[in-house]
């Protein structure tokens, strides 16, 4: 199952124009902007001392798992301007491009179909779905509330064709997500 929020991370980071740090005392000099020693040590479970050796360059090598939450911190804190300058075209005038594969199911009037089944779409939603899906994201929305936002988008795009076709089709769910990718 895919997270939503995974892939709007996923393009965010697309929109880097330098790529972030990538040696261990490059990435916690940069955080060291940000956060204390003491801030970062907690929130990546290392004392004080050890981030401070990082930083030095003294320790080179962290445990894997350190490692990876401070390149995932590293990651977060990059480039915010930049990733607001794409999100703020994304939801005015670029919208948002959704690629998955996932099962649908939709509410059909009587006499046809309303079997979901599998399909792979490529879509690309108007900025008004673009900026529902930030403003949520923002206030904390859950996965579920995302994916119906997505799933509006595409009855609306992708089903209803603007509409101009399949107008009795009332709801739409996007369910047993295979993959899903986002790109604004």
């Amino acid at each position: 199952m895919t997270d939503i929020h995974d892939a709007i991370e996923r393009a965010d980071q697309e929109a880097f124009t330098k790529d972030p740090p990538k040696t261990l005392k490059g990435q916690v000099g940069y955080l060291r902007k940000y956060l204390s020693a003491q801030e970062i040590g907690e929130q990546v479970g290392v004392t004080a001392d050890s981030v401070n050796r990082y930083r030095r360059g003294a320790r080179k090598h962290a445990r894997p798992d350190v490692a990876a939450k401070i390149e995932a911190m590293v990651r977060e804190r990059w480039q915010p301007l930049v990733r607001k300058r794409r999100q703020k075209k994304a939801a005015t005038t670029g919208g948002i491009t959704v690629e998955t594969r996932a099962r649908f199911g939709y509410t059909a009037p009587v006499g046809t179909t309303d079997d979901g089944r599998f399909r792979r779409l490529t879509v690309h939603l108007p900025p008004t779905y673009a900026r529902r899906l930030f403003d949520a994201r923002d206030a904390g929305a859950s996965d579920q509330q995302m994916r119906g936002i997505i799933a509006e988008g595409l009855k609306e795009i992708y089903f209803q064709d603007g509409g101009g076709r399949a107008t009795g089709l009332s709801d739409v769910t996007l369910n047993d997500i295979d993959y899903l990718d986002l790109d604004y």
